[in-house]
Formats: C-alpha cells, structure tokens, sequence
C-alpha cells in the first residue's frame, strides 16, 4: 500500500509518502539531508529495499517549500528535531500504528535530527536508527542521552565525516556500530555502494527492530520441555 499523506506538525502541514508491504515488520521514518526533501532519490532508493524487506516506510519533507527557501533553515537542526518528533508523534496517533515499533533512518544533517529525537522519544518507542554519511557531531548534546542502538554508516573517501562519526560513536553509551564502506563518497554513489549501505541498515532494523521484539513477544517455555 502506497499512500501520500498530508502531516500536521507543529502549525504546519508537511507532505509525506507512506508505503506499507503486507505484514510490516516495523515503520522506518526518514530524516532527509539538507537541501534536500522525501524524493530523494537515494533515501527512496533504500526505503525501497527495505519495504521489500517487509518494512513499512515514511519519507517526509522537514520543511515546508517556502521554509526551504530559506537556506539557514535547511540546518536548523532544532526545528528539524521538532519536525521529526512531530511527525513520529503523528503515526503513533494514527490507529495503525498506535502500538507498532519506530526505527529512524537518518541521511547527512538529517541524522543530527533523528538522533536528537531518538534521544528526546526514547527506545520504548525507537528502536533503531541508522545514519547514512550522517553528522552526528551537529547533535552532540544528545549522544550520551540516546539509548536506541544506533547504527553509523561512512563512505571510505570521505575522510572529514569519518573523524566526526568516530567523535560521535566514542560518545555514544547505547547499543552501537561505526561501518566504514571502502571506496564510497559522502553520497555513496559510487556502483554498488548504495546497496551496501541498504544491506547493513535492513540488518540492523532486523536486529533491533523486528527480531528483539520476537524474542520479547515468545511464550516462556514450558519446565517440562526439554532442553534444545
């Protein structure tokens, strides 16, 4: 189920594109980098892989056209943290999603405001997030406070983002992983690099997401049951 959705948060509407495969695992929210909005084609590209996976996905706009023509705006990671919040608030509201498990999936600057609202939600809710050539230093004030394991995706080339994901994971008390992509710019454009990236991020909101909830949700088994 493909759907456009219009999405109040915070006095503003903000246009959004849920896609949800039958028997959903869980729902990644998107936080898309600067300049950039929920058509981004490589944020599209592994929401794609990972509704195939059996996720449901949410790809937002941040800002509203005219917020983004306002190029401070575009890094105001506080607005983007209420915006993310908002929107996250939003689902959890909506009848199908009222109990389900959130992980967020955080590109560039936009991985500043889902760690910051991963952070603020806390991970009776978020589950998981996965940084894709995030900032995660523009969010430094909240990593010792995010409890949602998180998992930080690199491109090899891109040396200056390396050193600032290394600051960030050194900080990080949670659950959490610093994957370097030999060969891979900021962007990760280069052939097959985009599919490593969804490779490590479906096994991650496996991990965390969907397969942890498995195990909370088994039955005990019984004392009479033999060992396995």
């Amino acid at each position: 189920m493909k759907k456009p959705l219009e999405i109040p948060a915070n006095g503003v509407i903000l246009k959004g594109d849920l896609n949800v495969p039958e028997g959903p695992r869980g729902l990644i929210i998107f936080s898309h980098g600067s300049g950039s909005s929920r058509l981004s084609p490589r944020n599209r590209f592994v929401a794609g892989t990972l509704v195939a996976n059996r996720f449901a996905t949410l790809l937002f706009d941040l800002l509203t056209p005219e917020e983004d023509l306002d190029y401070e705006q575009r890094f105001d990671i506080e607005l983007l943290t209420k915006r993310l919040i908002g929107v996250t608030r939003w689902i959890r509201r909506q009848p199908d999603y009222s109990k389900g498990d959130i992980g967020f999936f955080g590109a560039s600057t936009g991985a500043a405001s889902a760690i910051r609202a991963a952070a603020s939600i806390g991970p009776e809710i978020i589950k998981a997030v996965v940084s894709r050539g995030g900032r995660p230093d523009m969010a430094m004030n909240a990593l010792t406070k995010v409890e949602s394991p998180t998992l930080l995706l690199v491109g090899g080339l891109d040396t200056e983002v390396i050193k600032l994901n290394q600051q960030a994971y050194e900080a990080m008390h949670c659950s959490k992983e610093l994957t370097v992509i030999p060969g891979a710019s900021h962007l990760f454009e280069e052939p097959g690099k985009l599919e490593q990236v969804t490779h490590h991020a479906n096994k991650w909101f496996l991990k965390y997401l969907y397969e942890s909830q498995q195990d909370i949700n088994k039955e005990p088994e019984s004392s009479t049951r033999p060992p396995t």
